[in-house]
């Protein structure tokens, strides 16, 4: 039931739903850990001068490229709202190559900015800071899944 609801909202919400996403990603970030997440990054580098204001600079501009990918996902999980209930074969090939597409996105900027942040912070904590965000992406894509229904879902339930 949990599914269906959150489903329908999805529907209504439409592309919204996606501009929304960032606030979604704080809301299960505050859930999680009770911290924004920028007061989670802060408390967990726990970066001294000069390295602080360096690192600064770089997440500055890494979340403006990240919060771009999590709108496209948002989008994409509205796009299945809408059309998982009458999916086509068509339809189902669009949206995995999306997500696919997306999911590579977000490896790519981890890395581009690992490269970045080794240069700046040091390779311990540039690796530092790529375990945090992984940890983060990993826990909100895994809420963002259990509140979505697997393909043909629906219909198993019809059947009890």
């Amino acid at each position: 039931m949990k599914k269906l609801f959150v489903v329908a909202a999805l529907m209504i919400a439409g592309t919204s739903f996606a501009q929304s996403g960032v606030k979604e990603d704080i809301a299960v970030i505050q859930s999680l850990y009770g911290k924004s997440k920028q007061e989670l990054v802060q408390a967990y580098m726990k970066l001294q001068e000069p390295q602080a204001s360096a690192f600064a600079k770089i997440y500055e501009d890494y979340e403006v490229k990240r919060k771009e990918l999590g709108k496209q996902r948002m989008l994409l999980i509205a796009d299945y709202a809408d059309n998982f209930t009458t999916l086509t074969d068509e339809k189902a090939d669009q949206l995995a190559k999306d997500v696919l597409k997306n999911n590579m996105a977000f490896e790519k900027l981890y890395s581009k900015y690992y490269g970045k942040l080794k240069s700046a912070i040091g390779a311990i904590n540039a690796a530092k800071f790529i375990q945090l965000e992984s940890a983060l992406h990993t826990a909100i894509r895994e809420e963002t899944q259990e509140a979505l229904p697997l393909i043909g879902e629906i219909e198993r339930t019809k059947k009890h």
